[in-house]
């Protein structure tokens, strides 16, 4: 037993500190990235957001609404295949869409049968489980990667900068971390597992820039500031499940009630899921994850607009003419409290 001592933040532990600016206005932000990956050298331009790999998030037609302002979407992996090659075949921006699959064998033998109708159309792929942590998935990275040279791999999840290093030396492009930070995710009730999300993004960062990756921080963030506070950790993508959900285009359950319109979302190791999908929570395991109903929220488009925004306008604070500057131009100030809610939280 080891007791580690360091303190360890989370989004609501920080503010970030304002700096001169010579920025006018926040229309002058540019929050496109360009990156060249590691492994698959593949080119990638676009604005590093994406919405995270949950039915009621990851859905095609995100897809198409994020991809009109160059973010991306990490589509759930429940779709039949001849679904998935109809999409892909006609995505023109192919960093719009990840193709997301877990390390079982039908996940995988569904994936090699979308490429062999598809050939040439998916790029990029998400590489998803709960325990980043074991060795069959590890080589699971390293064997697939070896499989697809070519293709642009996230993989996932995990919270230290060792296993942030050992999934980049296997083969990741952008190493997913997070591990119970999610709105719908009960991993740190049910377990007792996890690490204070700004700490793992600030680590992993630092692990993943020294072999020249890419980190994406998967879950925490609750508004647009919480966003920036991502980047300015030091993330290169940031992934995006609640605060996407809830819309036209999110999907899911709709129902009635006290004459509001309520959409469901959930998390993929809820037992809502795995009655969905898997015929059940299995005997040997918990379900890890809750099932919420959000009053409808319209479309997608409003969101989409008040991140922007309210990224820009964080980098107009600290002076960062770019995205890619905030970390850089970030210093974090810890605080006891972010918000003045006399009148109600908002």
């Amino acid at each position: 037993m080891h007791i580690d001592n360091e303190i360890k933040l989370d989004f609501k532990d920080v503010l970030i500190r304002p700096k001169r600016s010579t920025l006018s206005s926040r229309s002058k932000v540019d929050l496109v990235r360009p990156f060249k990956f590691l492994h698959s050298k593949i080119e990638y331009s676009g604005v590093p957001i994406i919405a995270a790999n949950m039915d009621t998030t990851g859905t095609f037609e995100m897809a198409h609404a994020l991809g009109k302002h160059d973010l991306s979407v990490a589509l759930h992996k429940y779709y039949a295949a001849e679904d998935y090659v109809e999409f892909f075949k006609k995505l023109k921006v192919k960093s719009n869409a990840f193709y997301s699959l877990g390390i079982g064998s039908s996940d995988l033998k569904k994936f090699e049968e979308v490429m062999e109708k598809a050939p040439g159309a998916i790029q990029y792929v998400c590489i998803d489980v709960a325990n980043g942590y074991t060795e069959t998935f590890v080589s699971f990275v390293s064997s697939f990667r070896k499989k697809f040279p070519d293709l642009v791999i996230m993989a996932g999840n995990v919270v230290t900068g060792d296993m942030t290093e050992e999934l980049i030396l296997a083969g990741a492009d952008i190493v997913k971390v997070g591990i119970g930070p999610g709105s719908v995710c009960t991993t740190r009730k049910m377990t007792g597992v996890g690490y204070p999300q700004l700490s793992a993004t600030i680590e992993c960062a630092d692990a993943a820039h020294g072999l020249g990756g890419l980190i994406c921080a998967d879950g925490g963030c609750t508004r647009p500031g919480d966003i920036a506070k991502a980047f300015g950790a030091g993330a290169d993508f940031v992934m995006l499940g609640g605060m996407f959900a809830g819309h036209e285009e999110s999907g899911g359950e709709v129902i009635q009630k006290d004459g509001k319109k309520l959409r469901a979302f959930y998390g993929m190791s809820s037992k809502s899921a795995m009655d969905k999908y898997a015929g059940g929570v299995a005997r040997y395991r918990a379900a890890e994850g809750k099932t919420v109903y959000l009053e409808d929220r319209g479309s997608v488009e409003g969101t989409v607009q008040d991140i922007l925004g309210g990224v820009r306008s964080a980098c107009t604070y600290v002076g960062a003419k770019r995205l890619k500057e905030l970390t850089k131009r970030t210093t974090f100030v810890r605080v006891t409290q972010q918000l003045n809610e006399i009148f109600g939280k908002s």
